[in-house]
């Protein structure tokens, strides 16, 4: 069925909330979203990793895909958990194991004062596998065959960083922070200042901008097409109710 039939039938331009599972790539969500609807032009606002789960918003429909870029602007809540003593090359539990340190010293009050180092306006280097573009290709594309393109850091906020849960083993962060944040490269650069190294082995998405997972439509029940077009259509919001929230954001 075409974008335009199925409309005919009913179905709207949309954006919805999806808590995503671990597992699945954003990729994937989407294709369950467009075979659901049957409307070809849909996409997400920011990709979550596999091994992430939480807020994905994805947007089906010309009007609502020309939005995406509005919603990629709002600030992001995180939380995080990050494994000590063991770095990783993609920063995250995807990647080989590249170095392995002793966790020493790393208390409560160490954690906390580390933390408030990073917060504020500062820069950040982009990790290696990610999906910025070196000459029309993912720096991924050139990480898996070894080459390491050089890349200029970038300017980021983080607004507020919570330790959430400390054992001798693992740290569990709550971030607020903007646009462009990578939050498995801060928890490696906070690992580096704890003098143990550290990658991230949990990540959930909670916000984005003024989208919340709380009452998103839990990604499992996306799996059956039929059952998946009528929980979407009971959650969408339309084009309209969206431009007015981006109003009152603004």
């Amino acid at each position: 069925m075409s974008e335009q039939q199925g409309n005919a039938d009913g179905i709207e331009s949309g954006i919805f909330t999806v808590d995503k599972p671990a597992g699945p790539s954003s990729f994937r969500m989407v294709q369950l979203v467009r075979r659901a609807l049957n409307i070809k032009k849909t996409g997400h606002a920011g990709t979550l990793d596999p091994f992430a789960t939480g807020l994905l918003v994805i947007c089906s429909g010309r009007p609502a895909t020309k939005l995406i870029s509005h919603f990629m602007d709002g600030e992001k809540v995180y939380e995080a958990t990050m494994l000590l003593g063991v770095e990783t090359s993609t920063q995250d539990p995807e990647g080989e194991v590249t170095a392995r340190q002793p966790v020493i010293n790393v208390t409560r009050a160490r954690v906390e004062e580390c933390l408030a180092g990073f917060v504020g306006d500062q820069t950040q280097v982009p990790p290696l596998y990610s999906a910025l573009k070196h000459k029309g290709k993912p720096l991924y594309h050139y990480a898996r065959k070894g080459i390491e393109i050089e890349r200029a850091s970038r300017s980021i906020t983080i607004s507020a960083i919570e330790c959430l849960d400390l054992d001798h083993e693992t740290i569990k962060i709550r971030v607020r922070c903007g646009k462009g944040t990578y939050i498995r490269t801060l928890a490696a650069d906070i690992g580096m200042e704890l003098g143990c190294g550290a990658h991230l082995i949990a990540l959930r998405r909670l916000r984005s901008g003024f989208f919340s997972v709380e009452g998103a439509v839990a990604g499992a029940e996306l799996i059956d097409p039929e059952r998946a077009r009528a929980i979407l259509l009971e959650n969408r919001l339309t084009v309209d109710d969206v431009m007015a929230r981006l109003a009152v954001a603004d």
